[in-house]
């Protein structure tokens, strides 16, 4: 492990583009690491994967918890924080250069009015007025999954990291394969818009019993963290039964659905889909994606496996 040193703290996006292209003109790549804040091992190995994408790298960590990716009845106002503590264990790792954590990254305008009825609508609608109004979208992959029953979601976040990349100048931005439509949608606007940026999607991290890590677990109770485990189990289920042969994906949902009702979840949804178009699949004979979506309590968790019958 490199020896501890804390990392430089800007917070104005004038000053992070200028020390970005300082990196670069020292002949370093810059690798960019998007969080919400609220670190955790998971996080913390999305920035090794930033420090050993290049020699020399200079790494990015941003701190900014998004509104517009929030609609209004969602966590935004609960969205757990720690800055403290999220610098201390950034220093730990001895790797991360710098640290952006603005204030606000949206123009909010001069007035203020509600958003217009009919359309999504987000924390960040609410309070525009005539500020900010262009937005990003993945029109066909920001549909399903995630996308459904969150409307406003990618749109938000394809948003938001437009304005990261704009701001960083980024060479390698690093993604969590947790949130997986999340990394697709990702990858896929970097192609489409032609952002000079290799896209890493680093492998899910979990807790020794399974559980996938999650700045929002902290909110689980006692009881319905153990009842979540219901979510991996039933995964790793599903990965066994379809590489012994099974590859009837409606009987493998409805197992993983059964599994999580029967431990008090609510499930969003269940959907196995193609890896990269994220377009469902009735039997599993390529690779593809279980993405799952529940709730245990007021906490909704997402989760997922990729598998490759094939192999």
């Amino acid at each position: 492990m490199a020896a501890p040193r804390e990392p430089e703290v800007i917070r104005d996006k004038a000053a992070m583009r200028a020390w970005s292209r300082r990196r670069r003109a020292e002949g370093k790549t810059v690798a960019v690491v998007p969080t919400m804040g609220y670190l955790h091992r998971g996080h913390l190995s999305l920035v090794s994967a930033a420090a050993a994408s290049a020699d020399p790298v200079a790494v990015v960590v941003t701190i900014y918890v998004n509104p517009s990716q929030f609609a209004p009845t969602e966590d935004l106002a609960t969205y757990p924080s720690d800055f403290a503590g999220d610098l201390r264990k950034l220093a730990s790792t001895g790797v991360v250069d710098a640290v952006f954590s603005p204030a606000d990254l949206y123009d909010r305008g001069t007035g203020r009015r509600a958003a217009a009825s009919g359309g999504a609508v987000s924390c960040l609608e609410e309070e525009a007025g005539d500020g900010h109004e262009t937005w990003v979208r993945v029109e066909r992959l920001e549909k399903g999954l995630c996308g459904a029953s969150r409307p406003v979601f990618f749109r938000g976040v394809a948003t938001i990291v437009s304005k990261l990349f704009n701001i960083i100048e980024p060479d390698v931005a690093v993604f969590g394969k947790k949130d997986y439509q999340q990394w697709r949608v990702i990858c896929r606007m970097v192609r489409d818009l032609d952002f000079a940026i290799e896209v890493i999607g680093s492998e899910i991290v979990r807790e020794t019993d399974g559980l996938a890590m999650s700045s929002r677990n902290v909110h689980l109770s006692r009881e319905e963290r153990e009842k979540a485990l219901s979510i991996s189990r039933s995964l790793v289920d599903a990965r066994t039964a379809a590489l012994n042969g099974n590859t009837d994906c409606e009987q493998i949902k409805n197992k993983i659905v059964q599994t999580m009702t029967e431990n008090g979840g609510q499930v969003d949804y269940v959907e196995i889909v193609e890896q990269e178009s994220l377009v469902p699949v009735e039997k599993m004979d390529g690779p593809v994606v279980i993405c799952v979506a529940a709730w245990f309590g007021k906490v909704r968790l997402i989760d997922n496996i990729e598998i490759d019958t094939r192999s």
